[in-house]
């Protein structure tokens, strides 16, 4: 089978490399894979051959590793193409500090998915990635779509009219909740699948974990009702504990952006530089060393580190690092490479993934509309993915999500129709937002800071 990387020259690429090409499901006694060739398509040739020299580094002394071709043409990249993994970040990390930058100087959240900045990040992604989705139903019909450019939810939404079912979106902070909870309390979700039920819903990065079964017993409120197990959430710890128990439920550790946006502001401007602009200097000088490095792999592997240990800092205190525990989720590779396991050999797998809300004919969430991406537990096999049904939501959760999903459609209009009215109304009716004055004075500032969305309209 062929997998094609869009956004192949991105720096977590390997990732998914070393995924495939050393079967990273093997131990687990299921059915795996076959990936026989990678092709990895970027639009600069530079950081393809960059990422080229790690992964083949990487790759010596590995047997039946995938075949690596590498392409800057998109439908050469496609054609033939069983699965598609899109990692594709419009306008690089230059863009991203544009987009947190217009936000911060009006005083708002400036983060790369959530708030304003997500927005405008929406508004310069949405027609590269219909165009994407219009190549993909031209050249490999028959291909699955994985999406993890973001914001996946709304690209997710976009790509879908084009794509139908065969799109879906991932994201590895639902299901690495789910596990992490699951070896809390007892139970390897990687192990004893049929002996764990959960529910969650939500949107990608605003969602719930509501309740998690083992052998039929609900043992969130166990989890819940300990501070010493809550200790271990981190997004128990970001959020407050009192907070996640107040509310009986575990958020996606986005959330924390929606309940302490103040605290998150305040530690961006502390900080003196954004998360964009830290990653625009720490790959940068990555790439830029790799081209005389004699191991690429060594430089990777400590930018890597680098980068994960520093991931939402903004959210802890200042000497406060980063728990292995937190980040022992699986990574958004694995999640792809189930998905694309159960996908191609029919072995059921239960994930957390983003999908139309009619995708199992009946509406998910029935409060809202059939085409809106929900991210919810689904059921994939040789037949497609299938969305499981969920508990009823609480008014607040279906408000957070009907509003959010408004404002985003709304950008997503204007991207796709260059109505400039609609960007503005999708700018005021973020929850981050909540102003028309504030929602204009966005939009002017990111078509002041972005020829591209100047462009739109």
């Amino acid at each position: 089978m062929k997998l094609v990387v869009l956004g192949g020259g991105g720096f977590r690429v390997p990732l998914v490399y070393d995924a495939v090409a050393t079967n990273a499901l093997a131990a687990t006694g299921r059915p795996t894979v076959e990936i026989h060739e990678v092709v990895l398509h970027d639009t600069s040739a530079g950081r393809l051959e960059a990422i080229r020299r790690v992964i083949t580094e990487r790759s010596v002394g590995l047997d039946g590793a995938p075949e690596l071709r590498t392409t800057t043409d998109l439908r050469e990249a496609l054609t033939g193409a069983d699965f598609v993994f899109s990692a594709v970040r419009v306008g690089g990390t230059a863009g991203r500090i544009r987009d947190e930058r217009v936000a911060l100087d009006l005083g708002l959240l400036g983060q790369e998915t959530i708030g304003p900045g997500g927005l405008a990040y929406a508004l310069r992604t949405v027609p590269v990635m219909a165009e994407v989705a219009r190549t993909i139903a031209d050249v490999a019909p028959d291909a699955w779509t994985i999406n993890f450019t973001n914001p996946a939810g709304i690209v997710t939404q976009v790509m879908r009219a084009e794509l139908g079912d065969r799109v879906v979106g991932i994201c590895d902070t639902p299901i690495g909740l789910v596990r992490r909870v699951s070896r809390l309390l007892g139970v390897s979700l990687e192990h004893d699948q049929d002996r764990v039920d959960y529910d969650y819903v939500g949107l990608n990065h605003l969602g719930w974990l509501r309740s998690v079964t083992i052998d039929g017993q609900d043992r969130l409120p166990e989890l819940l009702g300990s501070d010493a197990l809550l200790e271990e959430i981190e997004e128990a710890r970001v959020v407050g504990k009192d907070w996640v128990r107040a509310m009986g439920a575990l958020p996606n550790e986005y959330l924390y952006y929606y309940w302490h946006t103040d605290d998150a502001i305040r530690r961006v401007r502390a900080a003196g530089r954004t998360r964009g602009q830290y990653l625009d200097a720490q790959q940068g000088r990555f790439y830029d060393d790799v081209a005389g490095s004699g191991s690429p792999s060594a430089l990777w592997q400590q930018a890597l580190h680098e980068r994960e240990s520093t991931y939402m800092a903004e959210a802890r205190d200042a000497d406060e690092e980063r728990r292995e525990a937190d980040v022992a989720g699986g990574g958004y590779q694995e999640v792809a490479l189930r998905l694309m396991t159960a996908l191609a050999t029919g072995e059921p797998e239960r994930m957390i993934l983003d999908v139309g809300n009619d995708a199992g004919g009946d509406r998910v969430v029935p409060e809202l509309p059939g085409d809106v991406v929900v991210e919810v537990g689904c059921v994939a096999d040789r037949r497609g993915v299938h969305p499981v049904p969920v508990a009823p939501l609480s008014l607040y959760q279906l408000g957070q999500m009907a509003r959010l999903r408004a404002s985003e459609q709304a950008i997503a209009q204007a991207a796709l129709t260059g109505n400039r009215d609609a960007a503005w109304e999708g700018f005021s009716l973020h929850p981050l937002v909540d102003s028309p004055t504030l929602g204009r004075r966005l939009l002017e500032g990111y078509v002041a800071a972005h020829p591209e969305i100047a462009a739109l309209f």
